[in-house]
């Protein structure tokens, strides 16, 4: 049923240059920004031959099926190249140690929309890595599979507007620190979910239950983890507190269920509850994004209390030569004080966002301390230059060190120091307008005393170069 689902969308997304443009009402004539979701973008707009401007994506765009427009159709794509390098990955400790390798990623869409109450959004996954010496990571190749597919079904609710959708889809909340596509590894992720919007007046709330889709490399085997499960309820509003910018309110709970849970006290069944809060904006030149996550739950026999502060606050000085931004993230996330007392501490991020603390993150926030300031400056219209550090400590001397997944990389037992090393980052971004962007960065990681202690402690070295085209 997959493979004839998936074989369905590529026909669609095929005929893309057989298709034409059509005739209808108009709606927005703005063009909707490109999201790495893409299902949040609405080209309605474009059914009035008067709102197109000759863009050469637009043809692929509203094309109606119906004469007056209430049906209607749009296809796109991202293209993704990607090469890396990198030595002595984890300190020395991964086989191999050394190594580089591309990847590749091409993401089509279709999109169906009749009137205002139904839409069907199917999306496919080519992917796969070259190069690359075993093992491969699940996020690195998927040669064909389905990677969004579902259908909205969209109601009005009183004054409010409701939304209930149903399928294979992204889910992205907030900062993504905790629900996350992420967007930045070769195969981004997807949940087989099912997810109820409603907004009302400033507010929009989002409740969901999924499973998360585990990665397989060959052709159209994906499927939902039967070990885990996540649900939640997300609401978010803007603010009005007469500081002349934006701000934002986000509460929320998430649910999480893994059956087969491992830390650096065990391993077990974990139910994990997470009661959240963040805080954003910008006015006058600042910007802030602040976090603060408490959970509970049980693991194995025991209980889960465990926390998280993170922040991240900038800067940008307008007025001065390449317009810089001065930015500062200090993050905290509770680690196990003790193994043996039948109290899991260890903060548990869920599904967190790809390259969390930048291109390289070679340890993700479990049992974390870390300061990590920034510069942008703003080259030209098209490129950008950003500079940072960061510095890493454990939160709690008796819980170990964990990779981005949540895998032990080292255990807290072979060593009391705090200090775990220190990252420089160099980034040059480029932009030009709304289809085509690239980067450049290096990466350096210095282990400090923890990673001394327990094991290979060689100096981290990374370089990407990246290359996307959407439309």
């Amino acid at each position: 049923m997959r493979a004839r689902v998936g074989a369905a969308v590529l026909a669609l997304c095929l005929v893309t240059n057989m298709v034409g443009s059509g005739t209808a009402g108009a709606a927005d004539p703005a063009p909707p920004p490109l999201t790495n979701t893409r299902f949040n973008e609405d080209y309605r707009y474009l059914l009035d031959p008067n709102a197109r401007t000759g863009a050469f994506w637009e043809p692929f765009k509203a094309t109606p099926l119906t004469s007056d427009g209430y049906a209607s159709l749009s296809f796109g794509q991202e293209t993704r190249l990607r090469f890396e390098a990198i030595r002595n990955s984890s300190w020395g400790q991964d086989n191999p140690q050394n190594d580089a390798y591309g990847f590749w990623r091409v993401l089509p869409y279709a999109d169906l929309r009749v009137g205002q109450g139904f839409r069907v959004f199917g999306q496919l996954i080519l992917a796969d890595a070259v190069g690359k010496l075993e093992p491969l990571a699940q996020p690195d190749a998927d040669r064909i599979d389905l990677m969004q597919g579902f259908a909205d079904f969209n109601a009005p609710l009183g004054e409010a507007q409701g939304t209930l959708r149903i399928g294979r889809q992204m889910l992205s909340y907030g900062s993504e620190r905790l629900i996350s596509i992420r967007y930045g590894a070769n195969v981004p992720r997807s949940f087989d979910a099912v997810t109820g919007i409603v907004t009302a007046g400033p507010w929009r709330v989002d409740a969901f239950l999924g499973r998360p889709v585990r990665v397989s490399p060959k052709l159209f085997d994906d499927e939902r983890d039967g070990r885990r499960a996540a649900w939640a309820l997300y609401a978010t509003r803007p603010l009005d507190l007469g500081w002349g910018g934006t701000t934002g309110l986000d509460a929320y709970y998430i649910g999480y269920r893994n059956d087969r849970a491992s830390f650096d006290a065990g391993t077990g069944r974990e139910e994990r509850h997470t009661l959240g809060t963040r805080f954003f904006g910008k006015a006058d030149g600042w910007d802030w994004n602040w976090e603060a996550m408490g959970q509970f739950g049980s693991f194995g026999t025991g209980s889960i209390q465990a926390w998280s502060l993170a922040t991240d606050t900038g800067y940008r000085m307008d007025s001065l030569p390449l317009q810089p931004r001065f930015g500062l993230k200090a993050n905290i996330a509770s680690g196990d004080t003790n193994p043996r007392d039948g109290t899991l501490e260890t903060f548990n991020p869920l599904f967190p966002r790809a390259k969390y603390f930048g291109e390289l993150t070679p340890v993700g926030p479990f049992n974390l301390m870390n300061l990590h300031p920034s510069v942008d400056l703003a080259l030209s219209e098209e490129f950008s230059l950003n500079a940072s550090a960061i510095a890493y400590w454990r939160e709690s001397l008796d819980d170990g060190v964990y990779d981005l997944t949540g895998g032990l990389l080292r255990s807290g037992a072979g060593s009391g120091a705090r200090y775990i090393g220190t990252q420089g980052e160099l980034v040059l971004s480029y932009s030009a307008g709304r289809t085509v962007e690239g980067l450049v960065s290096y990466s350096i990681f210095k282990p400090g005393a923890f990673i001394k202690d327990t094991g290979p402690a060689k100096t981290t070295h990374f370089v990407g170069m990246e290359a996307v085209f959407k439309f």
